[in-house]
């Protein structure tokens, strides 16, 4: 059974197509997983099927009694609504069942109630759509979400207003699960969940009983909970049945077949173009050089397949630093409170740490305040002399109206309007990508924005908060043979040990820090 159809879909930002006419189906139970490069659509095709979005031409049409969810659908959170509160309004309606039962209880106690059948009737009718649900179940149900997604070791009693934005991500997810609509629709819910926590997200996944599409990057992840490809790229989505590891080795044999198929066309063409050419301006053979021109106007041309531009990262060191870049002594981190006990950290030249921990624990707070950014509540920091740090932020996405070309001109002046574009090409953004305002380019894209920026910038420590959240595969394993190489400092928050575990020489865990 068809739950979507979607017909014809052509979605562009100015003069630059994002992918035309797309058309496909969505069935029952259908587990997708849609695969892309950076910049191919993949966020904006979900939000043309959630209505966020308007196509420039074509049809989105769900099945009238099927429930859509994303993240994007929920987004107030109240100050001085707990945790545990807040879940509870997935379950608003048997919630506001239970107070009406309350309501005709008291009802039905009145002596003079001239509608007691009535009232009866309304009464049970309620109470067997509370245990239809599974209504007596709802805290056990909560309890196993929370604690899966890593919410539960922040309190259930924990005041909304005051979560990080991981931990808000992580919060309106859960909800969204205990809602178990008709379709999910997910763009990275991996993002800001630690290793366990993407295991209990998988077989979840795995077992859910209705719909779902998702973006992820994190291939192993996709594997293990997808039945159905689509595949966005070159404007065009492509179907394959099967799990991530199944679309790799066919979309291998497609792309050979697409290159065959063109180079047999392009062959074609030439001969008819030649004919033509050679043939057109004789009387005896005009006609056949005309008929020849009619079908050259018939093809339907195949576009060429390129392969989408691979980013090649390079970080270089501007000065050598002293031999110890970092020193702390006795310091404790957090704000009110500290986060763990006191802490002694050494980071000298050349070193490459990891700071890991579950998502919430203190590492973004402990780069700050080793950064400088925020003060420590106890303890010194020392930072050795000619050390030149250069920070990547976490999740920044940017709402600028400039273009990616002029964001990193602005930074480095002096470099000339070739430079920055073929730089700005090294970290794999396409020419279309660099003259578009940033706030239209996607998570991924700005994320390399970003990465082109750090690469020119003098440092000799480079400092990065999850840099990998959004980059497809082939970017992330640019950068990470890139900091595998880099001559210079690292120091890296990551939830992702595949990336940082076969190149840093130490790791500092915050959970035994506690």
């Amino acid at each position: 059974m068809s739950i979507l159809d979607v017909q014809g879909l052509t979605h562009s930002f100015g003069d630059k197509f994002i992918f035309r006419d797309v058309t496909f189906r969505m069935l029952k139970g259908e587990h997708i997983g849609l695969v892309g490069p950076n910049g191919a659509g993949k966020s904006t095709l979900l939000g043309l099927l959630t209505g966020q979005l308007i196509s420039d031409s074509g049809d989105v049409t769900w099945h009238p009694n099927i429930k859509t969810g994303n993240l994007e659908q929920h987004i107030d959170l109240t100050a001085g609504e707990s945790l545990h509160t807040f879940l509870q309004g997935a379950y608003r309606h048997l919630f506001d069942a239970e107070k009406e039962m309350i309501h005709l209880t008291e009802k039905m106690a009145d002596p003079e109630n001239e509608e007691l059948d009535a009232t009866l009737k309304r009464y049970s009718d309620l109470q067997m759509e509370l245990e239809q649900n599974d209504f007596y179940s709802i805290d056990a149900k909560i309890e196993e979400v929370a604690a899966g997604l890593g919410l539960t070791v922040l309190g259930m009693d924990t005041d909304v207003s005051s979560l990080s934005g991981g931990q808000r991500t992580k919060l309106l997810l859960a909800k969204l699960l205990l809602q178990q609509p008709d379709v999910l629709l997910l763009d990275e819910p991996t993002n800001y969940l630690d290793t366990a926590h993407i295991d209990w997200l998988t077989q979840y996944l795995k077992a859910y009983p209705h719909a779902f599409m998702l973006i992820s990057h994190d291939t192993a992840f996709m594997n293990a909970i997808v039945d159905i490809i689509y595949h966005l790229e070159h404007k065009q989505l492509t179907r394959y049945v099967g799990n991530y590891e199944q679309f790799e080795a066919a979309y291998e044999l497609r792309k050979q077949q697409i290159h065959q198929q063109f180079q047999r066309q392009q062959e074609e063409i030439e001969k008819l173009e030649t004919y033509v050419q050679k043939n057109k301006a004789r009387a005896s053979t005009a006609k056949q050089a005309k008929s020849r021109e009619k079908k050259l106007q018939k093809i339907e041309r195949i576009e060429k397949p390129n392969d989408n531009p691979k980013p090649n990262f390079s970080f270089a060191v501007f000065k050598q630093p002293v031999s110890v870049l970092l020193k702390a002594a006795d310091l404790q981190v957090g704000y009110d409170k500290p986060l763990f006990s006191t802490v002694n950290l050494e980071l000298k030249r050349g070193e490459k740490a990891a700071i890991v921990g579950h998502n919430g624990i203190g590492k973004t707070t402990t780069l700050k305040t080793l950064l400088g950014e925020l003060p420590a509540l106890s303890g010194s920091v020392s930072i050795g002399d000619r050390v030149l740090p250069e920070y990547f932020e976490q999740e920044i996405h940017s709402g600028a109206a400039h273009t990616a070309l002029e964001e990193v001109w602005s930074a480095f002046p002096d470099l000339t309007q070739k430079e920055v574009r073929q730089n700005l090409a090294r970290c794999g953004l396409k020419s279309e990508h660099i003259f578009q305002p940033l706030k239209s380019l996607s998570g991924g894209e700005q994320t390399k924005v970003r990465l082109c920026r750090l690469m020119l910038a003098k440092s000799n420590w480079l400092i990065l908060d999850e840099p990998t959240n959004h980059l497809d595969v082939d970017t992330k394993e640019a950068l990470k043979e890139a900091l595998r190489t880099y001559d210079g400092t690292v120091l890296i928050v990551s939830h992702d040990p595949d990336f940082y575990e076969d190149w840093v020489t130490k790791v500092w865990d915050v959970e035994k820090w506690r």
